[in-house]
């Protein structure tokens, strides 16, 4: 694999003849992966930054998935006393009918069937988020998504993705190979990296959609943490 070119080769979880017992499997050990390496670390350094001083907030995911990345931002904001409502929105009525079997999120999220495009808030969540959701997307989608949760947040947005890495992309395909069980993480995983970003590509994306102020910091395991505050 060159990894000095972006790949565009599509994952197996963007078809849409996959069984959903499958995408479960998948997604469960992407909730495990993002746990052991660190991922969900990442998405509560995201919301700190965008959280501060506030003791309610509404809290966004687009590409929501399983819900993992929202429990995970749900339980910090319990730990700080502060009251959080969610929101996740997938286009996959799959994910979201797994979800929303999440005890802790039972309570304090509204689940949204949709193309995040399509979405219209009647009141703007405070913060708009994604997790391994952007590197999905090429370059000019990417653009409209930025402007996208830029209009529609309230306080801000952030990102927590891949950086393309051959450090990343031999050790995940080693790791996933011996023990992944679930054929979509074996092939999607390594995928996933080659499908992801430079440091210098985000900017240009960035600057595509007009946007200036922000922040873009590289984090353990191989990724970045970009964010936008208004």
């Amino acid at each position: 694999m060159n990894l000095q070119q972006r790949s565009y080769t599509k994952e197996l979880l963007d078809r849409d003849d996959i069984p959903f017992e499958d995408i479960k499997r998948n997604m469960q050990e992407l909730n495990f992966i993002n746990t052991t390496l660190g991922g969900h670390q990442i998405t509560i350094k995201g919301l700190q930054q965008l959280a501060v001083n506030l003791e309610e907030i509404t809290v966004c995911e687009i590409g929501c998935g399983g819900g993992d990345n929202l429990a995970a931002v749900t339980k910090w904001c319990n730990k700080k006393n502060i009251r959080i409502n969610c929101i996740g929105i997938d286009i996959k009525e799959e994910c979201i009918n797994f979800a929303k079997q999440n005890t802790l999120l039972s309570n304090c999220t509204e689940w949204i069937t949709s193309d995040y495009q399509k979405v219209n808030f009647a009141t703007k969540p405070d913060i708009i988020f994604s997790s391994l959701f952007c590197h999905h997307f090429n370059e000019d989608d990417l653009k409209n998504q930025l402007q996208w949760m830029k209009e529609n947040c309230h306080k801000g947005f952030f990102i927590n993705d891949l950086q393309r890495n051959s450090i990343a992309y031999h050790s995940i395909r080693l790791l996933t190979k011996f023990f992944s069980s679930s054929y979509l993480v074996k092939n999607d995983a390594p995928l996933s990296v080659a499908r992801g970003f430079h440091k210098n590509e985000w900017k240009n994306i960035f600057a595509n959609a007009g946007i200036k102020e922000y922040q873009i910091d590289w984090k353990w395991a191989f990724r970045y943490l970009i964010i936008y505050k208004k």
